[in-house]
């Protein structure tokens, strides 16, 4: 659905904003866009909008490109593009007439189901002025799917909402992948959001692409558990057999050993269980490794 082919592009001469970076999104996934502030996620997505023209490289979306008929490809788009900007004295529903006009959209039958998808019926007719942050992000959004686009474009959409406006903000993008068949590009610093929300994502850092994948090709080979139990030395005479290691409550074993045979075999061996916790390795983890390589 989208491809970025060696893009390329600098402010100054003495750093790289975005420097040879290359990847490609999947239709009807979530691919989740990471790095720390400042990192070139904002820059890699105004080339890929055709705002920002990159030094080198191109986007292509849906088969066409962006550098050389952007009309075209952006046709299949919608985005949310750094803090989205409203008419604070006009209504939500009058800001988004205007905004769906400027591309030629003025089918007002689906601007109240936009807005009733996105759950700001019952305050689109106030104005935006009274709307709190969280509002504000759901009228961009009924902006950015007018029509409904193919694949949807978000820039660091979570910023400045609390838990719950994130929490709902989360739900409703799986909601549109899932129910409305969307590709999303999530950009996004909050490891927190991307771990729980992407399919894949790319690492980016001072403008080079680190990393591309869903993150298990870099996780450890090994399997881990966390163990809350009496007399653990019935697990001593079994570590061989199992290839195993016990350091302290914390049981290490091959990715093809089952944690179940080894509990079968410990159990009657004298081990009182009662809890077992698999210790995985996060994706904050994951992004510190990467980073520091």
């Amino acid at each position: 659905m989208l491809d970025i082919s060696h893009v390329t592009k600098s402010f100054t001469r003495s750093r790289k904003a975005v420097d040879n970076v290359s990847f490609h999104v999947q239709r009807g996934e979530i691919f989740g866009l990471l790095g720390h502030n400042g990192a070139g996620k904002s820059t890699l997505l105004g080339v890929t909008l055709g705002m920002v023209y990159p030094d080198a490289g191109e986007v292509v979306i849906g088969g066409v490109s962006v550098q050389k008929d952007r009309a075209t490809a952006l046709r299949k788009v919608g985005a949310i593009f750094e803090a989205p900007a409203f008419y604070g004295y006009l209504s939500g529903w009058q800001n988004l007439k205007i905004l769906a006009a400027l591309s030629g959209f003025t089918d007002e039958k689906e601007l109240r189901r936009l807005v009733e998808l996105v759950n700001l019926t019952s305050r689109i007719d106030q104005r935006v002025e009274t709307y709190s942050h969280g509002m504000r992000q759901r009228l961009a959004l009924a902006q950015a799917l007018a029509p409904m686009p193919e694949i949807l474009l978000l820039d660091e959409p979570t910023d400045g909402l609390d838990p719950e406006g994130i929490r709902e903000f989360r739900d409703f993008v799986r909601n549109l992948r899932d129910q409305h068949g969307l590709t999303i590009l999530f950009n996004s610093h909050l490891l927190s959001e991307v771990e729980l929300l992407c399919d894949r994502v790319a690492i980016i850092r001072q403008g080079k692409l680190l990393y591309t994948g869903d993150g298990t090709d870099l996780r450890q080979p090994h399997q881990q558990f966390a163990l809350e139990a009496e007399n653990l030395a019935a697990l001593i005479p079994l570590l061989d057999r199992f290839h195993a290691t016990l350091d302290g409550t914390t049981l290490t074993l091959p990715q093809n050993v089952d944690v179940a045979d080894v509990l079968a075999a410990a159990i009657p061996a004298g081990l009182r269980l009662r809890a077992l916790t698999p210790l995985k390795e996060t994706l904050e983890e994951l992004y510190l490794k990467v980073s520091a390589g």
